[in-house]
């Protein structure tokens, strides 16, 4: 059997993102338990805001069709969101928008997994409920494991993988619960 794909998107595209850090320890994680990794970078999908006029004028962008099919290609998909005053990354809910004006298949064949990292001790909360929300409504099937990375300072080693034992059980384990849902 050849090795699972999981694609691995982080909600900020900033160089020093807590979450790009945390889509690196997770990377590691998948790796460690067999599977291949692939960067799903949002820098690399140039999407405007969703307008329904844009769309009618425009169509869509052939970077949502890329990111459609690179998400469609995947076996699972583990999801890092930086939380902003409360929610999600504007940026990540554009991005989840725009695909589904062409199809929810990137939604309802990968099995999901989410994440957060941030400076604080609720380690993302609301962001991964709001996300959860979003992902089980187009259908997609999330894990039961969350992965909350709060007080980032201590959060990654020097070689970028989680530092914490108790953070790294919980990476473990929502890891191995995507891996059995898409061995099912």
């Amino acid at each position: 059997m050849s090795k699972p794909i999981i694609g691995i998107l982080s909600g900020s595209t900033r160089a020093a993102s807590l979450n790009r850090k945390l889509t690196t320890a997770m990377a590691h994680v998948f790796e460690g338990d067999g599977a291949q990794v692939q960067i799903i970078d949002l820098n690399n999908y140039d999407m405007p805001i969703y307008n329904g006029d844009y769309e009618e004028a425009e169509g869509v962008p052939e970077a949502t069709k890329r990111l459609v099919a690179d998400l469609s290609a995947c076996d699972g998909v583990f999801i890092a969101t930086p939380e902003y005053n409360g929610c999600m990354p504007a940026l990540l809910k554009n991005a989840i928008d725009w695909t589904t004006r062409v199809e929810l298949g990137q939604f309802t064949g990968p099995i999901y997994g989410i994440g957060s990292a941030t400076p604080g001790p609720l380690s993302g909360i609301m962001a991964l409920r709001q996300l959860h929300f979003i992902l089980t409504r187009l259908g997609a099937q999330v894990v039961p494991t969350q992965l909350g990375v709060g007080h980032y300072g201590a959060a990654f080693n020097t070689e970028g993988h989680l530092a914490d034992a108790g953070t790294l059980s919980r990476a473990e384990t929502l890891a191995r619960q995507m891996l059995s849902a898409i061995g099912n």
